[in-house]
């Protein structure tokens, strides 16, 4: 409104100004200066709100035109209309222009029909031009407002877009982190403690055995430790001096997994197939669930469970098979367990992701002769 304001008083001192000059040139016509004044005052003033509220304030000029030039006080009855003209196309519209523009031709039609006819065709030129260039150049203006409207709501959906997929990505890498975490130490700890509990039972009967037990917890710990320090790397790194972005463990560690984990107390059949080259990802999925399914034996099984795992990789799919003989051998209570709710802690949560990133599928639930099973597939894309 500023600069609307700066433009009316512009306008008010010019026709002031000619009005004091022709009040030196002592024109009979003249009317007093306390009825050009106000008169004056109220022609520019509408122009102040052109911009926020277009359409009073051009029928405010409209109506105040219709004194002004009956007075001849200047040339602020055209300049106001013409503004006028604009300010509604670009601001309001060209259906709200053209009912304005219609009620300037009929207001105008009326004055020239009451003046000189000698005058009338330069009028009606004159007219017709104002109007049709105050027009075009609404037309211009209004459609550069738009375009840069339309800018500005791009970049917005830009910039939306641009925040939501970045918050996106941290959830992913959230999760990612939290499956990491969760499959390491959940791990380890459930070997630390079951040998743990085991050497607190033989220590005093069989102290070699606990000694054995100490020494499985020593070495559990040290391999957590090493696998933390690495995906803590991985974090802290941007650049990770080249080393390559995921932990270490792969399908080719599963005989050294399987080990463990009978040093642990449960027995693992281990049956693979040749799985050549596989993915970084894919084959950290399948090491990742088959660690946490043995753990969840571990766990779970009870005394005396043994568990079997078996990779085969057919064409582009490697199926993974973990089953166990634990609580769950009778085969009444397989049945009872598998018409209910299967639970879904993080370690499930954590597997079926990982199947799922790769496109994969994952079933967790009782064997058809008691027991647990694990039944993974991924598929094998070399792209990746």
């Amino acid at each position: 409104m500023a600069g609307d304001t700066v433009l009316a008083v512009l306008l008010g001192l010019v026709d002031m100004l000619l009005f004091v000059a022709d009040g030196f040139a002592e024109l009979p016509e003249l009317p007093p200066w306390y009825i050009a004044v106000p008169v004056n005052i109220a022609m520019v003033a509408p122009l102040v709100f052109r911009r926020k509220s277009p359409l009073w304030s051009a029928y405010v000029v409209l109506v105040v035109s219709i004194v002004h030039a009956t007075l001849t006080l200047g040339i602020g009855s055209v300049a106001g209309l013409a503004m006028s003209i604009y300010s509604v196309v670009v601001y309001a519209g060209r259906r709200q222009g053209l009912i304005f523009v219609g009620a300037v031709v009929v207001s105008s039609a009326v004055q020239l029909a009451l003046g000189p006819a000698d005058e009338l065709v330069i009028s009606v030129l004159f007219l017709a031009f104002g109007i049709a260039l105050c027009w075009t150049l609404g037309e211009f203006v209004g459609a550069r407002r738009a375009y840069d409207v339309e800018v500005e709501a791009r970049l917005h959906l830009l910039e939306t877009e641009r925040d939501q997929a970045t918050r996106i990505a941290v959830a992913e890498e959230r999760g990612r982190i939290a499956r990491e975490l969760h499959d390491v130490v959940a791990h380890a700890v459930s070997v630390m403690v079951v040998q743990a509990d085991g050497a607190s039972y033989a220590i005093e009967s069989n102290p070699e055995l606990a000694q054995r037990a100490l020494q499985t917890i020593s070495e559990t710990g040290r391999g957590a430790l090493g696998e933390l320090r690495r995906l803590l790397d991985v974090l802290r790194s941007d650049d990770a001096d080249g080393e390559p972005r995921v932990p270490q463990p792969d399908a080719h560690a599963l005989a050294e997994l399987a080990d463990r984990m009978r040093t642990a107390g449960v027995p693992v059949e281990l049956e693979t197939d040749d799985l050549g080259d596989l993915p970084a990802g894919v084959s950290l999925g399948i090491y990742r669930i088959v660690q946490e399914s043995l753990t969840n034996t571990l766990k779970h099984a009870g005394r005396g469970a043994t568990a079997a795992v078996r990779v085969h990789r057919t064409g582009d799919l490697v199926e993974v098979l973990v089953s166990d003989d634990g609580a769950g051998r009778i085969p009444q209570l397989a049945a009872t367990v598998s018409s209910q709710r299967l639970p879904g802690g993080n370690g499930l949560i954590g597997m079926r992701e990982r199947a799922h990133v790769y496109g994969g599928t994952l079933d967790v639930g009782p064997a058809p002769d008691g027991g647990w099973q694990v039944r993974a597939a991924l598929p094998v894309r070399l792209d990746k």
